[in-house]
């Protein structure tokens, strides 16, 4: 008999559906001779199939022929209502992801990703990528650890820096001003630009070819995909906000300045290969942003068409981390992706500035589920929670004051079985919430079940004995 497929519900954007690329990989050395099928967006993967890992593709209107097979493995990554129902219809061996069951209810199955699905307005402290959320409860974690990705190539000589103008949403792009005088900024340099855009920056390419000074390439609303991950092997850079063609672009080898603004997280959607560049502004909000509360973007005000284009000089002539951590960067912060000691992705902040309250928050945190999920021992949550108590006391403290609370309403909900309120996890302090986001949702998860309030408490536990 041949071997069951592995089915993958990938229904979101096409960064998203690149970000699935090492998750393909992954699946398909673990399960060898099992054939691996993805679910997508027909727009998306079809322009991409020569770029994408060996996978069979198929449309929504494919699905009939999906729901008749039994899979070793359904791996669902969509949000999409239709995603969960399919996963619930169809036969598997293992179910991963939103599934809605024929009864109607509807369960996250799987640890991280129930874990992702507790992000949604709560990610401020998040450090696990999309790209490694997507495979963490599918493969061992030591596969993905010992996963190697080349580096972005460099061009020796080449004076040519592609700009993607475009984002799904405009709070995550800059302005058409802006990047006219990065045209500008970049001729001076000595640096040939392209433009690069979908149709819907079509009119974008335009009103920047209008306002620039000097001369550019505008190739928007002209090249598929395919034809983009070709011509981008000729470029030097690609600078771009957070988008679906910076995946694109990280994936095929193109190095990428990744212009990080407006409510994105680069810990969780940066590109996921090492040796790309971030810039971040430095803003207390700009941490963890899900949506943004402000009258105006405070986040772009610090990028300074001379600022990106100084950076972009040294970036196409050299990647010395050394010179690029003397440039002077008022109110930004510069990252270079990379692996952590503990093999997850990384961003490394080239300043050298020692770590905040934030960043040793987030690094607590990380290792805290990574130790409750099972990817290595409580110890390593242990030693990141003294180096909070030692150097970030207010936060350790707000923490500590919160868990004699968590514990009673815990306690509370195994004995009389009542559900939390909807305002639970948010009204927790923020130096909480990464936890009480987490339960909330495994208990909505689990219907509030003795089991679910139980297993609450255990985590409970775990927390307070690595808080000890």
């Amino acid at each position: 008999m041949a071997n069951k497929p592995i089915l993958i519900l990938q229904m979101q954007r096409m960064g998203d559906l690149i970000l699935s690329y090492p998750l393909m990989l992954w699946l398909a050395r673990r399960h060898p001779g099992h054939p691996i099928y993805v679910a997508a967006e027909q727009a998306f993967y079809e322009p991409l199939m020569r770029l994408s890992p060996p996978a069979t593709y198929f449309p929504w209107s494919g699905v009939g022929h999906l729901e008749t097979l039994d899979y070793e493995l359904v791996l669902n990554l969509s949000i999409q209502e239709k995603a969960a129902v399919l996963a619930g219809k169809v036969r598997a061996e293992t179910k991963l992801g939103p599934v809605r069951t024929p009864d109607g209810a509807r369960h996250v199955l799987g640890d991280w990703q129930l874990y992702r699905t507790s992000l949604v307005r709560n990610n401020l402290y998040n450090r696990f990528h999309w790209g490694e959320l997507n495979g963490l409860d599918a493969v061992p974690f030591t596969d993905i650890a010992a996963t190697g990705f080349s580096g972005p190539r460099t061009l020796p000589g080449s004076n040519k820096v592609g700009l993607f103008l475009g984002a799904s949403d405009a709070a995550k792009r800059p302005s058409a001003g802006f990047w006219a005088a990065l045209v500008d900024e970049l001729h001076e340099r000595g640096l040939r630009t392209v433009l690069f855009g979908g149709p819907a920056e079509k009119t974008l390419g335009a009103e920047v070819i209008r306002l620039a000074k000097g001369p550019a390439l505008n190739l928007c609303g002209t090249l598929a995909l395919d034809e983009f991950g070709a011509v981008g092997q000729t470029l030097g850079l690609f600078i771009t906000p957070d988008t679906g063609p910076m995946h694109l672009a990280a994936w095929t080898g193109l190095k990428c300045l990744n212009l990080s603004m407006g409510n994105v997280n680069p810990w969780e959607t940066g590109p996921l290969q090492p040796g790309h560049y971030v810039l971040r502004a430095d803003l207390p909000c700009a941490k963890g942003c899900w949506q943004c509360t402000r009258d105006a973007l405070s986040c772009h005000e610090p990028f300074r068409p001379s600022r990106v284009a100084g950076l972009a000089k040294r970036l196409v002539r050299s990647s010395d981390s050394a010179l690029l951590a003397r440039m002077d960067l008022p109110g930004l912060s510069l990252f270079t992706t990379g692996r952590s000691a503990l093999g997850l992705y990384h961003l490394q902040r080239l300043d050298q500035a020692p770590p905040d309250a934030e960043r040793l928050a987030s690094r607590f945190w990380q290792r805290l589920f990574g130790a409750l999920f099972g990817l290595w021992e409580d110890d390593r949550a242990a030693g990141a929670w003294a180096d909070l108590l030692r150097d970030a006391p207010e936060e350790a403290e707000n923490l500590l004051a919160h868990i004699p609370e968590m514990g009673r309403r815990f306690t509370h909900g195994l004995r009389v079985g009542t559900a939390l309120a909807p305002s639970f996890w948010a009204d927790s302090p923020a130096m909480a919430r990464p936890f009480t986001g987490f339960v909330h949702m495994y208990l909505e998860n689990g219907d509030y079940s003795r089991k679910a309030w139980t297993h609450a408490l255990a985590l409970l536990e775990r927390l307070a004995g690595v808080c000890a």
